[in-house]
């Protein structure tokens, strides 16, 4: 399609939007992705001023809690132990340090591109203990898995996960159940969605009576999304619908959710600026148990850990309760080089996308 015909499609659903909002309307994307794409895309700049789109607790890296950070870095500082991570987790704050900083200070800190990597750079060092940090929605989740079966199939027994894994619809209805935030509809996330299908936020819909729509991440996407909540908001009713038909089933992928299910059971999970959510995490099964770096390099979990120091707004962004100018550190004592709160550290963060992009 040429870009006059998309530019005319795009204004076609500003202008249905605009016809569809006749008051204050709060949506809320869970999903790192489409928290660049609705900044990088300016929506905000183009939809009217009463509708509000949140940003919730949709990036992994964010939501996981200083105390598994500062576990993590005790784990790193004993001899023998490599620790492995995504890039991504380097920069994030601990309570009082980062695993970068770790680093710096001589622990064996190494980025890799994928779990694999990091069972291979067990296999090459059986006198070692190789812990990988797996952090991830139920995108990211079933390629750990998938590793931790194949290293338990080849007999690499010095690789383990450290389980920070978080499950997205249970914290959406916990959103919902708080009530601190008006959501009016849910644009729910379309990596996550490819793998437990469309089906999972039936309950939302259902019993929460919020709509949930499944949506894609080009801007056509998102648009045709928003106007699918709205037309449900005016039609009053409240079910899971499918934009991103060209990804998203029902029913998901069931060999990645059969891998997850082998591997994993549900746990409670604490999420950063948020707290304990029920049901949200994930941890080893019995048969896996030996791979749980919490067993097998046991150091004391560090004691009152700090999620988010005095004045970070991060935990209020990711609730829906701010947005990332509201907060008094942005853009100033908190920017990407010399970030503060999580929100910032990450490219897929709200705060990172609104200091790039602002509203567009």
């Amino acid at each position: 399609m040429s870009q006059p015909d998309l530019r005319e499609r795009a204004e076609r659903c500003y202008d249905k939007i605009a016809a569809l909002v006749s008051g204050p309307v709060s949506l809320m994307e869970v999903c790192g992705t489409h928290t660049m794409a609705i900044s990088r895309f300016g929506i905000r700049a183009r939809v009217p001023e009463t509708l509000r789109l949140l940003s919730g607790p949709g990036c992994p890296v964010c939501v996981t809690p200083a105390s598994q950070i500062d576990h993590l870095m005790a784990m790193a500082r004993e001899p023998g132990v490599i620790v492995t991570t995504f890039g991504d987790m380097l920069r994030v704050p601990g309570s009082k340090s980062s695993l970068e900083q770790e680093r710096t200070r001589g622990s064996d800190i190494r980025v890799v591109y994928s779990p694999h990597d990091a069972m291979e750079i067990a296999r090459a060092a059986p006198d070692r203990i190789v812990v990988f940090m797996g952090v991830g929605f139920e995108t990211t989740s079933p390629t750990i898995a998938a590793t931790m079966i194949k290293a338990l199939a080849a007999g690499i027994g010095n690789f383990c996960v450290y389980p920070a894994f978080k499950v997205v619809p249970p914290a959406m209805d916990a959103l919902v159940a708080s009530g601190e935030t008006r959501i009016d509809g849910f644009i729910c996330p379309g990596h996550v969605s490819t793998i437990i299908g469309s089906a999972a936020y039936e309950p939302i819909a259902r019993d929460r009576k919020v709509p949930c729509v499944v949506t894609g991440f080009e801007a056509l996407d998102v648009l045709e999304g928003v106007i699918l909540l709205l037309e449900q908001r005016a039609a009053g009713k409240a079910e899971v619908q499918v934009q991103y038909r060209r990804a998203v089933s029902p029913e998901g992928n069931r060999t990645a959710l059969d891998i997850l299910s082998r591997t994993f059971t549900p746990c409670d999970a604490a999420w950063r600026g948020i707290g304990v959510i029920p049901g949200t995490g994930l941890e080893p099964r019995e048969e896996f148990l030996s791979m749980d770096a919490r067993r097998r390099v046991q150091v004391e979990m560090p004691k009152d850990a700090v999620d988010l120091p005095a004045g970070c707004g991060c935990g209020e962004v990711m609730r829906g309760l701010k947005v990332p100018t509201e907060c008094a550190m942005f853009g100033t004592a908190c920017t990407p080089s010399r970030p503060i709160g999580p929100c910032m550290v990450s490219t897929e963060g709200a705060c990172a996308a609104w200091y790039r992009y602002g509203r567009g």
